[in-house]
């Protein structure tokens, strides 16, 4: 973007970014100021830094490659059938895998079950174990602030106004380590219910692993972002972690730009 309006730089601010004001023409904006006590905790997993190719034109998401994991027809036929209190007890006392054996909490999900935007995450951290709730501590924060910036919040409000957040897992790998492959597929079936329930207008997928669960890509996320992808007819925009934004701050300027382009998706497809 060559420059930044008032009404853009007041949401930049909100999400912790400083425009600094000089007189050359169409500078990027600045890297943003953030606290020292903004940094990560371990609990956050950082993204692998991401390549800078040049512009291309759009394409499809890449096809799966044989490690990817795909969907379970037979494992998803019964939950493909629930309703969401139903699916909840599913998901609370699923016991798929072995991460059920070091969980203090399932992560489910939060926000309104109406909601026009829909947030996919990774994998629930320490303190989301410990809470049942997606994106909190520093993370959490951050993604927030994100969302205040555009008018979103995950507090109750109305569908417009609020987001649905979902993990790709609903419990926390030992250590917080990477999901595995058997492991997303086993919890696949439960977040294409929640998207199917919601029906959301847009998802924001934040993250390595929510990308490679939606789109079945293992392309690089600084290969994905920028262009408008689609899970089942639903538009996909694909950004950054909060946790690896946390860490990179130079890339804040760059979710913020994938923000940016989600927001023009929802108003381009809006019932006139």
């Amino acid at each position: 973007m060559s420059g930044w309006d008032e009404r853009q730089r007041a949401m930049l601010e909100a999400m912790g970014l400083r425009v600094w004001q000089n007189a050359a023409p169409a500078q990027a904006p600045a890297v943003p100021n953030v606290p020292a006590a903004a940094a990560a905790t371990p609990a956050e997993r950082s993204e692998p830094p991401p390549a800078r190719p040049a512009a291309s034109p759009a394409r499809p998401p890449a096809a799966a490659p044989p490690a990817m994991p795909l969907r379970n027809a037979a494992a998803a036929s019964p939950v493909a059938q629930m309703g969401w209190d139903e699916l909840r007890a599913a998901v609370a006392g699923c016991r798929a895998c072995t991460l059920c054996e070091g969980r203090k909490n399932t992560v489910f999900g939060v926000g309104n079950e109406q909601a026009q935007w829909m947030i996919v995450g990774e994998a629930p951290g320490e303190q989301e174990d410990q809470q049942g709730e997606p994106f909190v501590g520093p993370a959490g924060k951050l993604l927030d602030n994100m969302l205040r910036a555009i008018q979103l919040r995950r507090a109750p409000g109305t569908p417009e106004q609020q987001v649905f957040i979902a993990n790709t897992l609903k419990c926390r790998p030992p250590r917080n380590r990477n999901p595995e492959p058997e492991e997303l597929a086993q919890c696949a079936p439960y977040l294409d219910r929640q998207i199917a329930l919601v029906q959301p207008r847009i998802i924001l997928a934040m993250g390595r692993f929510a990308v490679q669960s939606l789109l079945q890509s293992n392309e690089a996320i600084g290969r994905l972002r920028g262009r408008v992808h689609d899970y089942q007819g639903i538009p996909v925009i694909v950004t950054y972690h909060p946790a690896y934004l946390l860490r990179n701050l130079v890339d804040k300027a760059r979710a913020w730009e994938d923000l940016c382009l989600a927001l023009d998706t929802v108003e381009q497809r809006r019932p006139r």
